[in-house]
């Protein structure tokens, strides 16, 4: 068989050289991230905080302090190198939502991502967690990154209220958007912690689930079902002057006690 016959039958299923290259770099600047973090890590579990210096943390690493910079602001920033780049994973489970998933159901697949990005790696997370509760100035690092999620998914609810869900006062929404957000961001962070606590020991994924349902339960309601959702309008109902016939509009989300209270003024209205 000739070469050009074999070209002809074979598919094209290699990635373009610029981005097998960039997926290559990104895997290298992590790896270093990584690297750079395990040994700040080691540094300040056996040295301390406070007395370990950066140049000390890119010596340990095999580096030199310029790379430790082109990686990290400050040596509190080392000790979480999977962050920024989780980040853009959740950013990215945001975009790809189906249209037809609830809003608060993918933020809450959002932020697994960052569940997965601590269950990657129990035992540096554990001695992470324990370090943080011991340094304020590593503490307020961890908030700040914290902060970075709930800011991107307090942007992504406000863009899906139902705005005839709160007819009293639209401007309640970024307030809603907000604690919703918030509301997930704790739920994940309280089982995150208590998973820690137990030395990152049990079934966390169920225990987010159970989280997740609560928050659902709570703030579901005036957040579309989807991107794509038409504008959603109060349960009504009409009735044929024979009587024989009794038509219902309602909400796929509105409570039963709203459709049946719709029903029976269509028959008082006969």
């Amino acid at each position: 068989m000739s070469q050009s016959a074999k070209s002809a039958r074979t598919p094209a299923t290699t990635e373009p050289p610029e981005s097998t290259a960039g997926s290559r770099a990104a895997a290298q600047r992590l790896k270093m991230r990584r690297e750079l973090a395990a040994a700040a890590m080691e540094l300040f579990a056996t040295k301390g905080y406070e007395a370990t210096t950066v140049d000390e943390i890119a010596a340990a690493a095999g580096v030199a302090r310029r790379t430790f910079f082109r990686h990290f602001r400050s040596k509190e920033e080392a000790i979480f190198p999977d962050h920024d780049d989780t980040l853009v994973r959740a950013e990215a489970v945001l975009n790809a939502a189906p249209a037809h998933e609830h809003p608060l159901d993918t933020v809450c697949r959002g932020i697994k991502e960052v569940m997965k990005m601590y269950a990657a790696r129990p035992d540096i997370s554990v001695a992470r967690y324990k370090l943080t509760r011991e340094v304020p100035t590593l503490r307020e690092a961890e908030i700040a990154s914290v902060a970075r999620y709930e800011r991107l998914f307090t942007r992504y609810l406000l863009g899906h209220f139902d705005e005839h869900a709160h007819d009293d006062d639209a401007n309640d929404d970024p307030l809603l958007a907000e604690v919703a957000a918030s509301a997930v961001v704790t739920a994940h962070n309280h089982v995150l912690r208590r998973w820690l606590r137990a030395g990152g020991q049990g079934d966390v994924e169920a225990q987010l689930d159970h989280a997740f349902a609560i928050v659902r339960k709570t703030f579901g309601t005036g957040i579309m079902a989807g991107r794509t959702a038409a504008p959603q309008r109060p349960a009504a109902a009409t009735a044929s002057a024979q009587g024989e016939v009794l038509v219902t509009v309602a909400r796929t989300d509105a409570p039963l006690e709203e459709v049946m209270q719709a029903i029976e003024r269509a028959l008082k209205e006969r």
